[in-house]
């Protein structure tokens, strides 16, 4: 089993969960029966996460652990383990400098073509997520 923080690859296990939730009921699933919402740190990671995805039918997008935040002189993409954010896979729109107070949550794509390609999405859409 893997300790409590977060280690290489070889312990990284995502968990697709086929329930439809908004991306907040989404973290608090993962927090009570897993470890959390995923965060991707890498391009292996992201390979996983895809691997594991395709052993599933999820819809179009799942909720990654990634949300935007806006405190007083200070914005941006935070991981929900509060990990920096050293690897990118956004859609051809780039990553939201400063998205729709709606759209600060992150969802992968899924369907062919597009998969692993994360888009900013309306948080309280209810899609599939991955935990880890």
């Amino acid at each position: 089993s893997c300790p409590q923080q977060r280690c290489s690859f070889f312990c990284y296990r995502a968990v697709v969960v086929e329930e439809q939730k908004t991306w907040e009921e989404a973290l608090e699933y993962c927090r009570e029966h897993h470890d959390d919402l995923a965060s991707v740190a890498s391009e292996t990671e992201m390979l996983l996460i895809q691997r594991e995805l395709k052993k599933h039918n999820p819809a179009e997008h799942v909720w990654i652990g990634l949300h935007f935040f806006s405190l007083v002189g200070q914005a941006g993409w935070l991981w929900v383990d509060r990990q920096e954010m050293d690897y990118e896979a956004w859609d051809e729109g780039g990553k939201p400098a400063c998205p729709d107070p709606r759209m600060e949550c992150a969802a992968i794509q899924v369907t062919e073509g597009t998969e692993g390609v994360w888009g900013a999405h309306d948080c309280e859409e209810k899609l599939n997520f991955v935990c880890y």
